[in-house]
């Protein structure tokens, strides 16, 4: 089935309580021939959707906290258990329709069964699993049973192949389709999980339905108000008497007022088809600041006469989209990488979506505030990353009505995957699904063939062209793209290492780049020699407020940092034996010590010189970008919010405390905003930035050491949305200038740390409690535990 069905009325849900049974596995499941779990098994209740490891947590067999200390090893010893998972439940004397068994997430190696026939099996838990019931389902008490086997027992005993390599040795991981972070990745902690994690609902689907449509924008005419939409349909008609022959009625209505602003009404005589068709007086969808993100909706139906016997509705934004890629910068330093909505060159700022949760069943609890975040931030573009989920369709529905741009990684990232015929055709039945579930969103800018897997080669495999050895990003993918979503930019990796880059021999010439490197100086010469024109990921270490050390580390483990198992633990590292990460914490002193000097005694004062250094590293990195608009269009830096408890890059951490580092890009991510530049010459250059479709008036003053030093009336137009407004004076020593803008739609404040390092940490903190109060500063070394959503 093509289809994803969301729960409605008319379904019967199955989420609620259900019987768990586990134990060290055996056999898998499918090999038993039998739907009764092992008698020797332990049963508990279970929730649905849920995560086995939280049931055992209720059942108080896992500490209740596995976020503290190094308690989240323990789920290292349930990585070889098998969990069967039982439910009965009643189906009324009433039902009706085709019965689909559907599963929203599925984790991951499942053998299901109803009423003691099997059903069939699933391998993949990042997109939805149906299954055709029949005549399975019965009136009355039905039994349902699906055992998920050992994700781990399966990666190991498809062994290693040469030509495949892992990050961190998560060679478990290669085979199995699952959220790739979950083998432990130097932001989340090893959680190789299973359970029913998202909803399960029976669909009653009707004889005659809509079970596939795709929408498209081909055309926008802003000025005339005008947009052609491309619409192509099937119609599943499962009546005895079929005849091909039945009208289908287009409707477009417009929300804000009821008005329909298109109606087409077309005889049909196929199950299939499209039409192409010109809507007038409707306004096109804009990412946020360059208008409103305009949604209609648009409604089909199929007509038998005068009986509406199928009907399909969504929400729809009018728009196009499209990259201009010159796939490397030159020598001379020409290139580009530019979003273009609508006919307008858009800059890029956002962040990356990283996992909300190790444990992904919580990833519903936890969207909303998430989201409120990436609003608040004025993002207008998020960069779903390769190593997570596919996010819900809430996710998306809320980035089509707030104009978020969203770049969407398939889910492969930072290894080289199996390039065999059967792994190539998991990823594109994967493909086949996501893509027809995502396609009709307005928000939706860009499938992006993987995460940093192009990257890897030259470290991993030098010599061997990317474009040439992996066929899952340069064949499998785009093929399935084109196929289903051919309006949509393809991108085969981020960054992407294509021919002309390759042909250049040159690592550093990519046009699309994640700027991470050394991670010493965020002013040192990696970055600021960076010809990037976009940055897709870049991002430096901040420590999360004492209440939150507080909470996930043993009080004779707070301090210090230097060999502490607990820092290490949440850092992240992924088992007790394994070293990759725990160059992470020295690496935030380093950082630290390059802007103060020295690095503090106190764990109060560490946490505020880390966060002071990542809150200036992450405005330098967004403002080198903004400063160069025009030549450069975008940064998705690393990253809002964690996943779990952790000292990361995230401005604010798993609790909801925000990092100053929050505060700090708040104000840089305004759509106008005013900017010092490095100096050059004895001078810092003092640029307006204006990032919406209007022209903008505003009042610049700049303050230093309570003197004004500089002050201006200007006006900002978006035909090039920068403009230089003058020069400060370089400072010998260290001070701050304080830069403030207001006009009739914007106000807005900003500020820059000038002069030589290193800084005076006391002075910085009082400086940081100046520019954005007590309260941001002082939460950060509170003794109690917080929650800031």
């Amino acid at each position: 089935m093509s289809g994803h069905f969301r729960i409605s009325d008319q379904d019967l849900s199955l989420n609620g309580e259900w019987n768990l049974s586990f134990g060290p596995q055996r056999l898998p499941a499918a090999t038993l021939g039998t739907s009764v779990p092992p008698s020797e098994f332990t049963s508990i209740p279970a929730q649905v959707p849920g995560n086995a490891e939280l049931d055992l947590v209720r059942a108080g067999l896992l500490p209740a906290d596995l976020e503290y200390s190094d308690n989240i090893y323990r789920l290292r010893e349930l990585e070889g258990y098998q969990w069967w998972y039982e439910r009965t439940f009643e189906v009324s004397a009433d039902f009706s329709g085709e019965a689909v068994l559907v599963f929203e997430g599925l984790d991951t190696l499942a053998t299901i069964w109803l009423n003691g026939v099997l059903v069939g099996s699933a391998d993949n838990m990042l997109v939805p699993q149906e299954f055709a019931l029949g005549d399975l389902l019965h009136e009355g008490r039905n039994t349902l049973v699906v055992a998920i086997d050992s994700a781990v027992l399966a990666g190991r005993s498809k062994g290693a192949e040469a030509g495949c390599h892992a990050m961190s040795g998560n060679w478990e991981s290669l085979h199995v389709r699952k959220a790739p972070h979950m083998y432990g990745w130097d932001i989340m902690p090893r959680v190789v999980s299973a359970g029913l994690w998202r909803d399960v609902h029976i669909a009653f689907l009707p004889a005659v339905r809509f079970d596939d449509v795709y929408l498209s924008t081909r055309q926008v005419d802003v000025a005339d108000r005008r947009a052609v939409l491309n619409l192509q349909w099937n119609l599943v008609d499962g009546r005895e008497a079929f005849v091909p022959a039945y009208a289908l009625r287009l409707r477009v209505t417009d929300p804000r007022d009821g008005r329909m602003v298109h109606e087409t009404l077309t005889d049909v005589a196929g199950t299939h088809g499209d039409m192409v068709e010109t809507i007038e007086t409707v306004d096109p969808w804009w990412p946020k600041g360059y208008g409103e993100a305009v949604l209609y909706q648009v409604e089909l139906a199929a007509l038998d006469g005068d009986e509406v016997i199928a009907t399909w509705k969504t929400q729809f934004g009018f728009r196009t989209i499209s990259l201009r890629n010159s796939e490397c910068v030159t020598p001379e330093g020409d290139g580009e990488f530019q979003f273009v909505v609508n006919g307008v060159d858009i800059f890029c700022k956002g962040s990356n979506w990283v996992p909300l949760d190790a444990l992904h069943s919580r990833d519903a609890e936890r969207l909303e505030p998430a989201l409120e975040l990436l609003s608040d931030l004025n993002c207008n573009m998020i960069r779903c990353w390769g190593g997570n989920v596919y996010e819900s369709p809430a996710f998306f529905d809320f980035c089509d009505r707030e104009g978020v741009m969203v770049w969407q990684d398939f889910v492969l990232a930072c290894a080289l995957y199996p390039q065999t015929a059967a792994f190539h055709e998991k990823i594109r039945a994967e493909a086949e699904t996501i893509v027809s579930m995502l396609r009709n969103h307005p928000s939706l800018a860009l499938w992006a063939g993987n995460n940093e897997i192009d990257q890897f080669y030259p470290w991993v495999k030098p010599g061997v062209d990317p474009n040439i050895d992996d066929l899952i990003s340069r064949r499998v993918l785009p093929e399935v793209c084109r196929r289903l979503d051919p309006s949509r930019t393809y991108l085969p990796s981020s960054p992407y290492f294509g021919p002309k880059f390759w042909a250049t021999g040159n690592l550093r010439a990519a046009v699309e780049d994640h700027l991470w490197g050394p991670r010493d100086d965020f002013k040192g010469p990696f970055y600021v020699e960076s010809q990037a024109k976009f940055a897709s990921e870049t991002g430096y270490h901040g420590c999360p407020a004492r209440s939150t050390l507080e909470r996930i580390m043993r009080p004779d483990r707070l301090w210090p940092w230097q060999d502490n198992d607990d820092w290490l633990t949440h850092a992240v590292r992924p088992q007790p034996e394994a070293h990759n990460f725990d160059y992470r914490i020295p690496l935030m002193a380093t950082q630290i010590e390059v802007l103060f000097g020295s690095v503090p005694d106190t764990l109060n004062d560490y946490i505020l010189a880390s966060q002071i250094s990542q809150a200036e590293a992450l405005k330098f990195f967004i403002e080198m970008f903004r400063l160069e608009k025009g030549n450069r269009s975008g940064i998705l830096w690393w990253n809002i919010k964690d996943g779990w408890p952790q000292i990361s890059d995230a401005v604010v951490d798993y609790y909801g405390t925000r990092k100053l580092a929050y505060h700090v890009v708040r104000r840089v991510m305004q759509d106008v905003v005013v900017m010092a530049a490095e100096p050059v010459g004895g001078h810092h250059r003092l640029v307006a930035v204006n990032d919406t479709a209007a022209d903008v008036t505003i009042d610049v003053s700049v303050m230093r050491e309570k003197a004004t030093v500089f002050s201006a009336e200007a006006n900002v137009v978006p035909a090039n949305g920068r403009l230089e407004l003058g020069q400060l004076p370089a400072c010998s020593h260290g001070t701050l200038y304080e830069i403030a803008w207001s006009g009739a739609r914007v106000q807005g404040a900003n500020h820059y740390l000038a002069g030589p390092r290193p800084f005076d940490l006391k002075h910085m903190i009082g400086a940081y409690r100046h520019l954005l109060g007590d309260a941001p500063v002082d939460e950060q070394n509170a003794s109690t535990a917080m929650s800031k959503a």
